[in-house]
């Protein structure tokens, strides 16, 4: 049997996230204004039909799963990478939330340009929709930020960590990530993430803070033709 995390995007579509959800059991995705994941439930010719019929002409979408992406002849995969999913089941070191503080939609600007200069995954002015963020400011500018996005029963997903360049080497980054992933703890669930396997700097902060490797992950950006 599948673990709930093995296709993050349609369980969460498919669970708590079903608000969301366009499609059905077969193929699910997020509203592109929203954040650009869709994914299908399995492999078959019929699963994999209702993906395609999800993209419309011309538009790109993100696909994230642990098992090799199958794509219908209608989408073309334009990038492909390989990720990593970590998870932090074990206690997270105290951190004090002193200088944290809960983003807003009056934020929502600063919170694209910032996600636009250090490009941590896909992200959009919506991104509050699906869970809180946090930051932090310094002489009025977001220094930082971290917040939650994907969400399955017993899970939620630590996204958007990312650090302005006049701002780095003040662990920032580390702050606000265990912050929170502590949050999530508080809630009964564990926090998860993904990150690109070439990124090594952040796959160790984030070893380093306690989260450790659940699976290798397979992302490719899928577009259907115009």
């Amino acid at each position: 049997m599948n673990h709930v995390l093995d296709r993050p995007v349609f369980s969460a579509l498919d669970t708590r996230h079903r608000i969301f959800a366009y499609g059905d059991k077969r193929a699910r995705r997020y509203p592109s204004s929203i954040v650009p994941f869709a994914a299908s439930s399995a492999d078959d010719a019929e699963s994999l039909q209702a993906l395609g019929k999800l993209v419309a002409a011309g538009e790109s979408v993100f696909m994230l799963q642990a098992d090799p992406i199958a794509l219908p002849p209608e989408l073309t995969a334009t990038v492909t990478a390989f990720g990593v999913q970590m998870i932090a089941e074990a206690p997270l070191p105290p951190v004090s939330g002193e200088r944290v503080q809960q983003l807003t939609q009056d934020d929502a600007e600063e919170m694209l340009a910032l996600a636009s200069l250090t490009k941590p995954g896909p992200f959009t002015l919506k991104a509050l929709s699906l869970g809180d963020f946090w930051g932090v400011k310094i002489n009025g500018r977001l220094a930082a930020m971290a917040g939650e996005r994907m969400k399955q029963p017993g899970y939620s997903e630590l996204s958007g960590v990312c650090s302005h360049p006049d701002f780095r080497g003040g662990g920032l980054g580390r702050l606000l990530s265990v912050f929170v992933s502590n949050r999530i703890k508080a809630r009964g669930e564990v926090p998860y993430l993904h990150a690109y396997a070439s990124n090594s700097n952040a796959i160790g902060l984030y070893e380093s803070i306690g989260f450790r490797l659940r699976s290798e992950m397979n992302v490719a950006v899928v577009q259907r033709a115009a």
